[in-house]
Parts: structure tokens; sequence; C-alpha cells
């Protein structure tokens, strides 16, 4: 089996990132008085989301920037989730 087999390279990253960032949430902060260690997921209104969608939209297809969006949106996912 080669690298190239099964996930694919950003698939990959996507589940490091988040393996990552859920080994690091923890529902009780470490220190007394603390913050929180899951951030809030920030809300946006949908004219806002629109316009980053047509942004988006605008971007070359292999865009890093549409990548680091797309393992946003899984963070925000799982914040949402974790909380």
């Amino acid at each position: 089996m080669t690298h190239r087999d099964g996930c694919s390279r950003r698939r990959r990253v996507a589940l490091v990132l988040a393996t990552i960032w859920l080994s690091g949430c923890a529902t009780v902060s470490s220190e007394v008085g603390g913050i929180a260690a899951c951030p809030p997921v920030v809300e946006y209104s949908r004219e806002f989301q629109a316009r980053a969608a047509e942004e988006l939209a605008l971007l070359p297809e292999e865009s890093a920037i549409a990548e680091m969006l797309a393992d946003y949106a899984v963070m925000r996912e799982q914040g949402r989730v974790s909380r």
C-alpha cells in the first residue's frame, strides 16, 4: 500500500488538526479561575456568510485559503458539538 492509497492529503490534514484540537479541549479548566479550553463559536449573519461565499467563489479552485476555510468549518462544527 502506498501513501496515496486511502485518505486524501486534505482529509489526513483535517483529521490531524481535529485530533490536535480535540485533545486540547477540556470541559474543566486546569487552573482555578482559568478560561475555558473550548472557545465560543462566533456566529455570522446570513448576509455575511453570503458575502464570504461570493468572495470564496472568486478564488482559484486549489487555493490555500479555500483549504484553510474548509478546515475552519470542520473545527467550528466540532466546537458547536463540544459545548
